[in-house]
């Protein structure tokens, strides 16, 4: 099981229409939010949303296959025209599907298209492979490149992020259970530890570089990466032998990573993993992180910046305080600042937060509630975040009567 210190899952199926909010009342300006349509069918979850290099946003998700096993599909939404026909990545029998563990969508500058994916590998609940696709033609046809790791153990293979490396090749990170023995998350009978690693793909495909990072982290918080100006910061949740479980970060400088650097020393003592894990953002040299933590007993949500790429970053500012915070974050910038978005749960269900903050994160612009997200717990899994063309662009999953569904806002600014 995932352990997370929050309800269980109570579902239901999603509402037919969005539920806007307007902003806080300290807001100077007010933002506009709007509904986002999404091509994806009842019974889908999972999103996974990207900026491709002309500006278009391309939105994957999992949906059911009739008779059996899911298939991964995706569209792409161009400013003047909308939704493009929907495409197949690709459908299995045998995948791992899980409420945090999802599959991503990316595409490169030399417009290639990548996606990874969770085939199981063994018996054990927790077996599966991060499985790698490319597709040279607009996502028409896609080659199935098999798992980006090879130890061959019937283990943990998850929590993947992929990123651009250079103007055709592909970065990615992923949490590798081969040392665990496959006991399962926490614990693992004596075993090793789950681990970090990375590597790096050429145009066919091929593996060029493959690291360990890190030789014990959180067993299923998720990584994200984002690209700097002196290469891609990586950034993931640790955890130390005293069951210490704070954010870390380190960057590729294209041949080797740099030793991780804490984000902040929360010291926050967890014996399971919290299944939330950080997001980050990047504009030169500058880049964000944001994350949930419950050290001393206090949940809160907290957002850092650094001005030397994730060498060193500065004290957090605390965003959200109290029980009724889930986290489940999703973070991006622009030149008009840093955007977050988190989920709540309160007495009244789910909401989706978005907030901007000024550059150095010393001013807050504006805080709104964009969406109440019909059902309960773990079934509304992690927002997605993106900025094209000047505004904000969300998707999450709602559930209600059981059945999962995506729904989508635009948010701009003032």
């Amino acid at each position: 099981m995932h352990p997370q210190p929050k309800p269980r899952p109570c579902p239901g199926r999603a509402l037919a229409g969005l539920v806007l909010f307007a902003p806080m009342a300290w807001a100077t300006a007010t933002p506009s939010v709007h509904d986002w349509p999404l091509p994806a069918p009842a019974g889908s979850a999972q999103p996974s949303l990207v900026v491709a290099a002309d500006g278009d946003l391309l939105l994957a998700w999992v949906e059911r296959r009739e008779g059996g096993g899911h298939r991964m599909r995706f569209a792409r939404h161009e400013a003047g025209t909308g939704w493009s026909p929907t495409r197949t990545v690709a459908e299995g029998a045998d995948w791992f599907v899980n409420w945090a563990d999802v599959p991503s969508l990316l595409a490169l500058p030399d417009g290639s298209l990548w996606a990874h994916l969770l085939v199981k590998n063994g018996e054990a609940t927790y077996a599966y492979d991060t499985r790698l696709l490319r597709s040279r033609d607009a996502g028409m046809s896609w080659t199935a490149l098999g798992p980006v790791h090879d130890d061959g153990t019937p283990t943990e293979h998850g929590f993947a992020s992929l990123w651009p490396q250079g103007h055709d090749r592909l970065g990615v990170a992923w949490l590798d259970g081969r040392h665990t023995g496959g006991g399962g998350h926490g614990h693992h009978g004596g075993a090793g530890a789950m681990s970090l690693r990375a590597a790096v793909l050429g145009p066919d495909g091929r593996k060029a570089t493959e690291a360990q990072i890190d030789a014990r982290t959180c067993d299923c918080c998720q990584t994200d990466v984002a690209v700097t100006a002196r290469g891609p910061l990586l950034v993931y949740r640790d955890r130390s032998e005293g069951e210490v479980r704070d954010i870390l970060a380190t960057r590729f400088d294209g041949s080797a990573w740099s030793a991780s650097v804490p984000v902040h020393a929360d010291g926050w003592v967890m014996p399971a993993c919290p299944v939330n894990g950080p997001a980050v953002a990047a504009l030169g040299e500058q880049a964000w992180v944001a994350w949930y933590t419950a050290a001393e007993g206090r949940v809160a949500l907290r957002l850092a910046a650094s001005r030397d790429a994730g060498d060193s970053f500065t004290a957090p500012r605390e965003v959200v305080l109290g029980e009724h915070l889930l986290g489940r974050v999703d973070l991006a910038a622009d030149a008009s600042g840093v955007w977050l978005a988190w989920m709540e749960e309160g007495a009244d269900g789910q909401s989706l937060w978005l907030a901007r903050f000024a550059h150095d994160l010393a001013k807050e612009h504006w805080r709104l509630r964009v969406a109440a997200v019909p059902g309960r717990g773990r079934g509304t899994g992690f927002p997605r975040l993106r900025l094209a063309a000047g505004e904000a662009w969300l998707a999450w999953t709602a559930v209600e009567g059981g059945l999962p569904s995506l729904r989508g806002a635009r948010v701009r600014s003032p």
